[in-house]
């Protein structure tokens, strides 16, 4: 059992650095589309409407390189993946970057050889349970069935909570969201847990949400984000810059309404200007427009829009800001500075 993980590992990373040293820019200009990796659907974070198209909160990060790189943030090709296809996917240049649910962890940043260029969403695992069970703590759940994705940290996370809590538990393998939903609403397991912006996603599709319950648990950090393949830090650059100026647009005040008016001339900021190209060569030392950002702001909106607009508490996903408000605001978000 170690021998074949381990094996599977060095098996990732060979992939790795083979397609890493390939320069994923040149490919994506010369294809004309972005491969972008999502999750198989999760409501508000990455799922086809009823057109088929893909929307939400990764997504839109997705869409937010092809605007910058191509300057078209429908230019781009969506990729389902699952916890245990994710990597390979990357790893074997089937998609140029990921952005799904993925958590920054020191394996998979050193030993996959990959390289999380950001974190776009700071979660926590939680646990969802049916109201009637009548259980009110994530410490009371001995000798429950846990619907759980495979090839996850939330799989680990797991097998410590229970072991440093002397209890046990019976696992329900699940590969996706969907698979979990149905598992879980069909009674084939008491508990289902994942990140807790995953649960709310989730519960936000049920028919009677309020018949079931997350529990005040959160035992783990979950640091999602945006991540490439090890060897091409140019690609890299691109891709953690894209999301920078989201989360910068938002703190300094630029919005998909107004990046015209305030990209059509230099203003009094000069960490705007840079910004968005007004001043200064920051799109030529990533090889892109000197619009690229503004591309970006103009095609998704700023951090605080796609936050918002897909998974806010106005909508029926009903997140709180929280860990992921603006630095300014009491939360963690901080871009670096554009100069």
């Amino acid at each position: 059992m170690k021998k074949s993980v381990f094996l599977g590992a060095l098996t990732v990373a060979g992939l790795a650095a083979t397609a890493g040293a390939a320069a994923t820019l040149d490919d994506v200009k010369a294809r004309g589309k972005l491969n972008c990796g999502v999750a198989t659907g999760v409501p508000g974070f990455a799922a086809p409407n009823a057109s088929g198209e893909w929307e939400g909160f990764d997504v839109a990060v997705c869409r937010g390189v092809a605007a910058a790189v191509l300057g078209d943030p429908t230019a781009v090709e969506f990729v389902p993946t699952t916890g245990k296809t994710r990597f390979t996917a990357l790893a074997s240049g089937e998609i140029d970057m990921l952005a799904r649910n993925t958590t920054w962890t020191f394996s998979r940043d050193v030993d996959l050889k990959f390289t999380f260029v950001g974190v776009n969403y700071y979660d926590g695992q939680g646990f969802m349970v049916p109201k009637e069970l009548g259980v009110s703590s994530a410490k009371e759940l001995d000798g429950a069935t846990v619907c759980i994705q495979t090839g996850t940290t939330t799989e680990l996370n797991l097998a410590d909570f229970f072991r440093v809590n002397n209890i046990s538990y019976e696992p329900v393998p699940i590969e996706t969201n969907a698979e979990a939903q149905q598992q879980y609403l069909a009674g084939a397991c008491d508990v289902y847990t994942t990140d807790a912006s995953g649960l709310a996603a989730t519960r936000s599709t049920f028919e009677n949400a309020a018949d079931h319950v997350i529990l005040p648990e959160i035992i783990s950090k979950e640091p999602l984000g945006p991540l490439v393949r090890h060897g091409d830090d140019e690609w890299g650059d691109i891709v953690r810059w894209s999301l920078n100026a989201m989360i910068a647009a938002e703190e300094y005040g630029v919005t998909s309404a107004n990046v015209g008016e305030m990209s059509a001339a230099a203003g009094d900021n000069p960490e705007v200007n840079r910004l968005l190209g007004t001043e200064g060569n920051l799109g030529e030392m990533l090889g892109l427009d000197a619009s690229w950002a503004k591309m970006v702001i103009e095609s998704v909106g700023n951090y605080g829009e796609v936050f918002e607009s897909n998974i806010g508490s106005a909508t029926p996903i009903g997140l709180s800001r929280g860990l992921n408000a603006q630095w300014t605001e009491g939360g963690l978000l901080y871009a670096p500075p554009f100069r």
